[in-house]
C-alpha cells in the first residue's frame, strides 16, 4: 500500500513503512532490465577500444619522436612548433590519464577496492557511473564536460585547417543531446544517468580514442608544415584519417587514407588488403554485416618529380557495434492491464518517423513522438521489439520486456473544499468538521501515490455507526453519494463519535469492480 504524499513519514506506522522500502526495492529490481547480450557487446566494444588507444598511442608517440628527431638534425631552425607539439602531448596526457582516474573511481564504486577497469564484474550496475559524476553524490561529469570543452578549444586555435578543426570539433563535441521527447539533457547527464557501469566505461575508452585522434592530427600538421624536401622523402608517414571508428551494424565504415607531406600535383596510389581504391581522394568504404573489431591494412605509392615510388605501409581498424534502441515506460517501470501506459521509444541518430515498433501480449499505437501499450495478459510479459530504417535498410534495433501487473486498490476518501477553493481528500482516522462533512457530497476512490495517479468510480459503500448502547447500525448506498439516511445519522452525531465506511465496492478504468479498504471517520 502506497502513503499520500501529504502522509509524513512519523504518522506511518512500522508495517507501513516496511511495506514502503520493499516497494522501492522491487521497483529498482524491475527496472533492472538490462540484457546480457548488450552487457558482452559492450565488453568486446570496450576491449577493442583499449587496443586502438594502445596503437594510437604508439603512433602519436612515433610521430612526435620523428618530429624531434627532425630538430636535432635542423638545431638553428625556430623551435616554436616542438614546444608547442610537446606543450600539447603534455596536456593531452593529463586529459586522458584524468579520464583513467573516472574509469577507476566507477569501477571501485561496483566492484570494490580491488576492482580492475578491463575486467568489471558487476557491469550491470546502474548507480556507479552516475555516483561519481552526477549530483547529488559526484561533479566529476561537470568536471569533465569543462576539461573538454578547454582541450577542444585549445586544440582547435593550434589548427588551420577548418576541416581538420571541424573534425575536432565534432569528436570532442559536448552539445546538450535532445531526448525523444524534445527536452534536451547535458552532455553528462545524456553520459552517464542510468548507466551500466560497462557502458560508463567504455563511453569513457571511446572519449580517450578522439583525444588520441585529435593529438594525431594535430601532429600531423606540425609534420606537414615543415618546410625541407628532405624531410617530403625521409619522413613520409600514412595515415588513416575515419570520420568514425564505431559504426552501427547495417551502416558504411568511412576513412581517408591519406600521406603526410606529399606533393598536391602527384596523387598517391592507396592499395586497401591488396587492392587498389578506385578513387584519387583516398576514400575507403565498406559494408559492416556484423558485429566486432576489424582491422585492415595496406600500403600508398606516390612518384616522384625525379620519378621514383615512395611506399609506406599503413594499418588499422573500426568497431562494428549492435544499433541499440531506448525503450523505457515513461510514467511506471511495468505495465498495468486495463489502462494505457504511455512508453518512450528512441534510437540514437534516428528520426522517430523512421522507426517503427510492435508488441506482444497486447496493442502498441503511436501517438506523436509518443507510444501506448496496452495489455490485459496480467501476470504475463510483454516484449517491445524494435525496428529503424538506417541508411535504406531496416534493422532490428532492439527489444524491451514489461512484466505486466494488475492494478492496486484504490484508497477511499471523502472530497470536500477548503477557504481557498483548493480540493482536499479526507482518509480518515483524523477528526472532521461536521460541517465541512455534511457538504460533502460523498465517497469517491483513487489511487495517488506519486506512481500512478487513476480514479475510480465507487459503485456501492456501507455506513456503520453505533447507538448509545453500542449496537451497530448500517445505512447503504447504491452509488458514490451519501444516502438521505445517512445524512441524516451523520446530522445527529456529537462531537467525538466515530462511524465506518466499509464495504466500499469501486470500478476502475480496467473495468474490474474490487471490494476496497474500509476508512474510520471521527466527527468533530
Amino acid at each position: 500500500m502506497a502513503v499520500h504524499k501529504n502522509q509524513s513519514m512519523a504518522e506511518m506506522s512500522s508495517r507501513q513503512k516496511m511495506i514502503n522500502l520493499m516497494y522501492i526495492v522491487l521497483t529498482a529490481m524491475l527496472a533492472l532490465n538490462v540484457s546480457s547480450d548488450v552487457l558482452n557487446g559492450f565488453n568486446q566494444v570496450q576491449q577493442g577500444l583499449n587496443r586502438s588507444n594502445r596503437t594510437l598511442t604508439a603512433r602519436n608517440q612515433a610521430l612526435l619522436g620523428d618530429l624531434e628527431a627532425w630538430y636535432q638534425k635542423y638545431p638553428k631552425v625556430n623551435k616554436d612548433p616542438l614546444y608547442e607539439a610537446r606543450h600539447m602531448c603534455d596536456v593531452t596526457d593529463s586529459l586522458y590519464n584524468y579520464i583513467d582516474s573516472l574509469k577507476m573511481a566507477i569501477v571501485r564504486v561496483c566492484d570494490g577496492p580491488k576492482a580492475n577497469p578491463e575486467h568489471i564484474v558487476a557491469q550491470d550496475n546502474l548507480d556507479a557511473a552516475a555516483q561519481v559524476m552526477l549530483p547529488p553524490t559526484g561533479k566529476k561529469g561537470a568536471e569533465l564536460h569543462a576539461r573538454i570543452d578547454k582541450y577542444r578549444n585549445y586544440m582547435m586555435s593550434l589548427l588551420d585547417d577548418p576541416q581538420k578543426q571541424k573534425s575536432i570539433e565534432e569528436a570532442l563535441s559536448t552539445s546538450d543531446v535532445k531526448t525523444a521527447d524534445g527536452t534536451k539533457k547535458r552532455w553528462e547527464v545524456s553520459m552517464f544517468e542510468n548507466m551500466p557501469s560497462i557502458a560508463a566505461v567504455t563511453l569513457l575508452s571511446k572519449l580517450q580514442n578522439d583525444i588520441r585522434f585529435s593529438q594525431g592530427v594535430l601532429l600531423n600538421q606540425l609534420l606537414t608544415g615543415l618546410d625541407t624536401g628532405e624531410l617530403r622523402v625521409n619522413s613520409i608517414e600514412a595515415f588513416v584519417v575515419p570520420n568514425s571508428r564505431i559504426v552501427m551494424r547495417g551502416q558504411k565504415y568511412s576513412a581517408q587514407i591519406v600521406m603526410a607531406a606529399v606533393d598536391t600535383m602527384q596523387r598517391p596510389k592507396v592499395y586497401v588488403n591488396g587492392s587498389m581504391l578506385n578513387n584519387n581522394r583516398g576514400l575507403y568504404e565498406v559494408g559492416t554485416g556484423s558485429v566486432g573489431t576489424f582491422e585492415y591494412s595496406g600500403w600508398i605509392e606516390v612518384t616522384g618529380r625525379d620519378g621514383t615510388v615512395t611506399k609506406r605501409e599503413f594499418k588499422s581498424s573500426y568497431t562494428v557495434i549492435e544499433p541499440m534502441a531506448s525503450i523505457s515506460a515513461t510514467m511506471m517501470n511495468v505495465f498495468y492491464a486495463g489502462i494505457d501506459n504511455p512508453v518512450s521509444i528512441a534510437v540514437s541518430g534516428v528520426p522517430q518517423q523512421s522507426i517503427e515498433a510492435s508488441m506482444t501480449n497486447g496493442s502498441l499505437v503511436k501517438n506523436g513522438d509518443h507510444w501506448v501499450a496496452r495489455s490485459s495478459a496480467i501476470g504475463k510479459e510483454c516484449t517491445i521489439s524494435v525496428t529503424a530504417e538506417i541508411d535504406g535498410t531496416r534493422t532490428n534495433v532492439g527489444s524491451a520486456t514489461f512484466r505486466v501487473r494488475k492494478l492496486p486498490d484504490p484508497t477511499p476518501f471523502i472530497a470536500w473544499t477548503d477557504a481557498q477553493g483548493n480540493v482536499q481528500e479526507y482518509k480518515g482516522g483524523k477528526p472532521f468538521a461536521k460541517g465541512t462533512l455534511l457538504a460533502a457530497r460523498g465517497l469517491d476512490a483513487a489511487i495517488d501515490d506519486d506512481l500512478l495517479k487513476i480514479d475510480y468510480r465507487v459503485v456501492s459503500f456501507e455506513m456503520v455507526l453505533f447507538d448509545q448502547m453500542g449496537n451497530a447500525m448500517s445505512e447503504r448506498s447504491a452509488g458514490a453519494n451519501f444516502s438521505d439516511r445517512q445524512r441524516a445519522a451523520m446530522r445527529n452525531m456529537k462531537h467525538g463519535k466515530r462511524f465506518y465506511i466499509s464495504r466500499v465496492k469501486a470500478t476502475g478504468p480496467d473495468g474490474v469492480t474490487r471490494d476496497i479498504s474500509p476508512m474510520e471517520v471521527i466527527v468533530n
